[in-house]
């Protein structure tokens, strides 16, 4: 005789306790062990109530059957190591978002800066005293690679203090819909903290509502900063009444083509599906960092 199927409740339970594994697991591909608030928000595909989440937590069906649990912070079975790296990392960012403000605050002084954000592994206070500080910069539409240009300006000024600034995606506010669509680029999004532009932080957020299939809860930036916006100067506004004549519109695709040839000359083609160029985006991810996190990521799911 045929076992009766299992009720509603506990096929939604399981896949609850499915998703807080996957949704550990991910981040434990960066060393980065997770709180109950952050397994909620970050919660892989499932819609759940942090009460919800934080009761299957409490239920001891999770630990230490399928998660460890350590200075409240839960990781995969035999990974509690990670909390410490995560307590000297956590230490190490909070004197890195002190240049990162205000560095960002300097980006967004410049012309045809519109919205600044911090992303990576800052974003989530999961760096070490000497990683770069990368930022997501929203410029006006048409003048994306001259803002660049002048970015990269103050990227030099900042090495030379010895600070590194990874300004390595640019968008024009008329390519806030991102077309790549993973849980890659779903955490990155639902990760990045709006610096400036917060209103522009909201449109992206509405324009790539393809994230909540995979970030269901995780709905608004995951901090706020407080950062006064930046009044646009007088110099600015000179600046761009001048940049938008049209004699600039020719610099600004002679800039385009000459950085793309470069940045394809210096870094060749490898991973070039997450670095991509037009005139209304900069997308220098190198490397296949992305796609190279997707497939451990997978790969750890189909072994356990």
């Amino acid at each position: 005789m045929r076992a009766a199927a299992p009720p509603a409740g506990a096929d939604i339970a399981a896949r609850l306790a499915d998703a807080v594994v996957e949704t550990v697991a991910y981040s434990d591909l960066f060393d980065y062990p997770l709180t109950a608030p952050e397994i909620h928000r970050y919660l892989a595909g499932v819609p759940a109530s942090r009460a919800a989440v934080e009761a299957l937590l409490g239920a001891g069906r999770m630990v230490p059957q399928r998660l460890e649990r350590a200075d409240g912070f839960y990781t995969l079975p035999g990974r509690l190591a990670i909390v410490d790296i995560r307590h000297r990392r956590t230490r190490a960012a909070a004197g890195l978002w002190t240049k990162a403000v205000a560095y960002g605050a300097q980006i967004a002084g410049l012309p045809f800066v519109r919205m600044v954000a911090v992303t990576g592994a800052l974003a989530v206070d999961n760096s070490d005293a000497n990683d770069d500080l990368d930022y997501l910069i929203v410029t006006e539409p048409g003048r994306l690679w001259l803002c660049r240009a002048l970015v990269i300006g103050l990227v030099r000024l900042a090495l030379r203090r010895g600070d590194v600034i990874c300004p390595n995606y640019f968008l024009s506010e008329r390519a806030l819909a991102l077309d790549s669509h993973s849980l890659y680029t779903a955490r990155e999004v639902a990760q990045m903290v709006p610096l400036t532009g917060r209103p522009i932080y909201h449109r992206l957020r509405q324009l790539n509502g393809w994230v909540e299939s995979y970030l269901p809860n995780a709905a608004g930036a995951p901090r706020e900063i407080p950062v006064t916006e930046p009044a646009p100067s007088r110099v600015r506004t000179a600046a761009e009444a001048v940049l938008r004549l049209r004699p600039a519109g020719v610099l600004e695709r002679w800039e385009m083509q000459r950085k793309i040839r470069k940045l394809i000359a210096e870094h060749g083609t490898e991973g070039a599906d997450e670095a991509s160029f037009s005139p209304e985006y900069c997308k220098g991810h190198f490397g296949g960092y992305g796609s190279k996190t997707l497939a451990a990521f997978n790969y750890r799911t189909v072994v356990s």
